[in-house]
């Protein structure tokens, strides 16, 4: 876990190498935040509804995704990053969440040339992966400020988590004591979305990825569990974050089991080739 103040921002830090299970992988939408270093060959990233994809060298910034990502690695791969939690990119990047909001950007367009060379340079040299990662948590110690609404949009996401996206936006901007405008204003300049859509992110992720893909699924039976109408809203769901209907998805994550057992990554991303 990384140190305080840096917990109250960030899901962990990670060190990345070796060669990927998959050339692409499918990343879903989820209530999080991502900024990768890359120490490799380029990878690229896509959109799962475009034809283009694009290439980053020196790593990327994604705030939280609406939609599903396709990430292209190369035959081995070397990065280290950090896993924000949905506002805790805020404090390290000089524009807008909404600029960003489904449109990677380059380490170099959010820190500059300069920056990222000499950081890539102190982590190349670094003293293994744990050096790395120590040293990439000074980077982020050292460039923390604290932008305008981040307690408000902190304490409100945090809200919507601990119901797993189950509460009424419009409580949440009275227990707030602003206007439900301005709360939607603060998030989508430091999460990059509007309260209701972060709240159905967790709704999705909290009802998704617990499942066990090798075991019976009652679909309409997690339906109304996760506080969907009906199982139809559920599938449409379904097809918007992940690009898949639930029965597809399940044999997606069913081949990674089956691949690769015990794979560090399985769980969230799936395999697209």
């Amino acid at each position: 876990m990384p140190r305080a103040p840096l917990d109250g921002l960030i899901d962990d830090l990670y060190y990345l190498e070796g060669a990927p299970p998959y050339a692409l992988l499918t990343l879903p939408p989820a209530p999080s935040a991502l900024l990768i270093v890359n120490l490799g060959a380029p990878f690229r990233i896509r959109g799962a509804t475009d034809s283009e994809t694009a290439e980053y060298a020196d790593g990327c910034v994604i705030t939280m995704p609406t939609r599903a990502w396709v990430f292209g690695y190369p035959l081995r791969t070397r990065s280290v990053g950090v896993h924000f939690k949905p506002w805790g990119l805020a404090p390290f990047v000089p524009m807008p969440a909404a600029e960003l909001c489904d449109r990677p950007v380059t380490i170099e367009q959010v820190w500059g040339r300069s920056a990222i060379s000499e950081l890539q340079d102190r982590l190349a040299a670094a003293d293994g992966p744990q050096g790395m990662l120590t040293l990439l948590e000074e980077e982020l110690m050292r460039r923390l400020r604290e932008p305008a609404g981040l307690g408000l949009v902190r304490h409100t996401s945090n809200v919507i988590a601990a119901s797993s996206g189950a509460v009424a936006i419009g409580d949440l901007s009275v227990a707030a004591g602003v206007s439900s405008t301005h709360l939607a204003q603060r998030f989508k300049e430091l999460i990059g979305v509007t309260p209701k859509r972060l709240a159905r992110t967790y709704r999705f992720t909290s009802t998704v990825f617990p499942l066990n893909p090798d075991g019976p699924i009652d679909w309409g039976e997690i339906a109304g569990a996760g506080g969907y109408f009906d199982q139809a809203h559920f599938s449409h769901e379904f097809r918007e974050f992940t690009g898949l209907t639930p029965t597809r998805y399940v044999e997606v994550r069913r081949r990674f089991l089956r691949e690769h057992p015990g794979h560090t990554l399985e769980g969230w991303p799936l395999p697209a080739d």
